[in-house]
């Protein structure tokens, strides 16, 4: 197929062919270097690109975290060559060097598009759909901030937000979700193109899916636009315009391509999707395009200096927003502080003294109750603070009494309804995290981070600061059964790198629990809380003390313990009963709490074996799999778990049955030390 031999409807200028195709030929030569990725999807968005770039998207290549530029999300991950050659082309860090050293060691073009990696890539995608719901993040964040800080005459906060998304993102059950979301709250900025090329690895689209993606998306409450061919940066152009005029609807623009544009063998086809083309193929490909070289990596003068007179005008409008910040500035001076504050990720000076202190008579209470009085304390401390639950607000108690909810008429209520979402709401809650402005968080039952997993996997890998509020966290949540009880997902969530898990065992813990959360700037924190009521045993000063470090003794003995007991969460209560009936026998035990084995981990050697001392035995007590402690407890000890599913019963009841008691404990400890 030649390029020439387009529709005249998808007529360009022999510069602007010029510089599409420079995206293509790069996809190519790096795919066929790399010998693995995806060619076919950028060579058929490569106009899509160009458009958006240099006629679009407001981006300033010299300033890529630039508070109001917009934001763009390649949902089709595996198509980063799009994104990388478009980076390159419009004058972001990424030297023609990297796109040599594409998909290899410690190159910024890894094979999937990395935020904090890659100059100019805003979010992390590959899992399929999961840049779709990062998108609505975006733009959620977006219209919040808007309406919390713009004033008549200074929108100081007005971007957009644009993504790509392909069949596979399309047929991912978290679009669904999170565009339903997107439909209903309005978000009238943000702007989705649906590469419509009907080809996946396997082959046709219809061997799998016959969506009507018009009717679906209309059904969510999107505006709908077509573009019937890629190539028409005329069509383009008037599709975004359409998009932008309707303020009240997110858009999704179908656009018609052609998987593998131009390659002559492999067009249209399955085998131009994740493969290279091979050396023949992209010879015969470039000699469709009337390329004027078979040099490998050639970038044409004129591309390159179209590219960098176009984007230029985008990066003008950088400048001009710096005017409009400096006179909002003038005129909301303590607005503009305030925002400039939570964009550069600080607190206020008020936070650390707004985290409530809890007696026996306050702490008496579930450690999720604990939470919803550290929420409300904090929240005018820490406006930043975002969030809500997964249409279980009543339960997670997750809400700011007396603030608004967000709402298409609202956008500046902090309270949040992400309905029954699990999965759309952890990756909304990357895109709000990683816009900047706030700090997300969202509650459901522990049990189902199994359906949030892939996105708090990614906010883990991203180094997304968002707050996880997992309530109902083990068999104490009762007569709901196995189904909700978890078992495994305490092992599950500490074994995610870089997240940390924190299972607080009473409310002073659990003050101190969202203290380290909201310091942990680094990544996403998960909060882990009992739906059944815990005693108060507590000394603030030593859950102050001890919490960050991840573990710390709340019950000792004279001299060198016979044994250390070591639990998390409710548990702690129970070790505390098995160390007084321990001590009626004759035999001393240390109880150590430990709400965050990967805090403790981090400890240096001398405080880890101050807690632990050598030779000392340990036995860990927790109402969850066993996994998670062996490292702790080592050859010499003993775990007191649960390695089966649960029942449908009282919570004493479970406890009981389960044998997470303290006799059980205290029958363990015996057998152990042989008394």
């Amino acid at each position: 197929m030649s390029v020439s031999a387009l529709p005249a409807a998808a007529a360009v200028t022999e510069t602007e062919r010029l510089a599409i195709d420079t995206i293509r030929t790069l996809a190519m030569d790096a795919v066929q270097a790399a010998e693995s990725g995806h060619p076919g999807t950028p060579m058929a968005l490569a106009p899509l690109a160009y458009a958006l770039y240099t006629r679009h998207l407001r981006h300033d290549p010299s300033a890529p975290h630039w508070a109001d530029r917009d934001r763009f999300v390649l949902s089709v991950g595996h198509a980063s060559m799009l994104l990388y050659g478009t980076l390159h082309m419009a004058g972001y860090d990424l030297p023609l060097a990297e796109i040599k050293r594409f998909r290899q060691w410690q190159s910024k073009t890894p094979g999937h598009p990395e935020v904090h990696h890659t100059p100019g890539v805003e979010t992390t995608t590959g899992p399929l759909g999961q840049g779709v719901a990062n998108a609505v993040g975006f733009a959620v964040a977006e219209s919040h901030l808007a309406a919390t800080f713009n004033r008549p005459g200074h929108d100081i906060v007005d971007h957009y937000t644009y993504f790509v998304a392909g069949d596979g993102c399309l047929m991912e059950g978290i679009s669904h979700e999170a565009a339903s979301y997107a439909g209903h709250f309005k978000l009238g900025k943000l702007i989705g193109f649906f590469d419509d090329n009907g080809i996946t690895i396997d082959g046709s689209t219809d061997l799998s899916c016959s969506d009507n993606a018009e009717q679906r998306f209309a059904a969510y409450g999107w505006q709908v636009l077509h573009v019937n061919d890629v190539n028409d940066l005329a069509a383009i152009d008037a599709a975004i315009a359409e998009a932008k005029a309707d303020t009240q609807r997110p858009t999704m623009i179908i656009t018609q391509t052609h998987i593998g544009f131009g390659s002559p063998n492999k067009q249209d086809t399955a085998k131009a999707h994740g493969e290279p083309l091979g050396a023949a193929e992209i010879a015969l490909t470039k000699t469709a395009y009337g390329w004027p070289s078979t040099e490998p990596f050639f970038v044409p003068d004129a591309a390159r200096a179209h590219w960098t007179e176009r984007v230029a005008t985008r990066a003008a409008l950088h400048t001009e927003w710096k005017a409009k910040w400096a006179a909002y500035q003038a005129a909301h001076p303590e607005l503009a502080a305030e925002l400039l504050r939570r964009n550069e990720g600080k607190v206020t000076a008020a936070l650390d003294s707004a985290f409530p202190v809890f007696d026996a008579k306050s702490g008496n209470v579930a450690s999720r109750a604990a939470s919803g009085v550290v929420i409300n304390a904090i929240a005018s401390a820490a406006p930043e603070l975002v969030g809500g639950s997964a249409d279980l607000t009543g339960s997670n108690l997750t809400n700011v009494k007396g603030a608004t909810y967000y709402a298409p008429t609202a956008a500046a209520g902090r309270n949040f309804h992400f309905g029954i979402r699990e999965h759309a709401m952890g990756a909304i809650m990357n895109g709000m995290g990683l816009h900047g402005g706030i700090i997300p968080y969202g509650g459901t039952f522990l049990v189902f981070s199994d359906y949030m997993r892939p996105a708090i996997r990614l906010a883990a890998l991203m180094g997304v600061q968002a707050i996880y509020v997992f309530t109902h966290d083990s068999i104490g949540l009762g007569e709901d059964g196995p189904t909700h009880q978890p078992v495994e997902h305490l092992t599950a969530l500490r074994c995610i790198p870089n997240l940390l898990v924190l299972r607080p065992a009473d409310a002073d813990e659990v003050s101190e629990a969202w203290r380290v959360a909201i310091a942990h700037r680094t990544g996403p924190s998960a909060i882990v809380l009992t739906r059944q009521k815990l005693s108060y045993y507590n000394e603030p000063a030593r859950a102050r003390a001890g919490v960050p470090r991840g573990a710390y003794v709340v019950a000792d003995t004279n001299g060198v313990p016979n044994v250390v007991l070591m639990a998390s969460g409710s548990e702690v209560e129970i070790a505390l009963a098995a160390r007084e009936k321990l001590a009626a026998n004759g035999m001393n035990a240390r109880v150590v709490s430990c709400p965050s084995l990967e805090l403790f981990a981090k400890q240096d050697a001398s405080y880890r074996a101050s807690i632990l001392p050598a030779g000392v035995p340990r036995v860990a007590v927790e109402a969850a799999h066993p996994m998670s402690w062996h490292q702790w407890v080592g050859d010499t000890g003993a775990i007191v778990g649960i390695s089966t599913f649960g029942a449908s019963a009282p919570a004493p009841t479970l406890y009981e049955k389960y044998g997470i008691s303290a006799d059980n404990v205290t029958a363990t400890v015996t057998q152990l030390l042989g008394a």
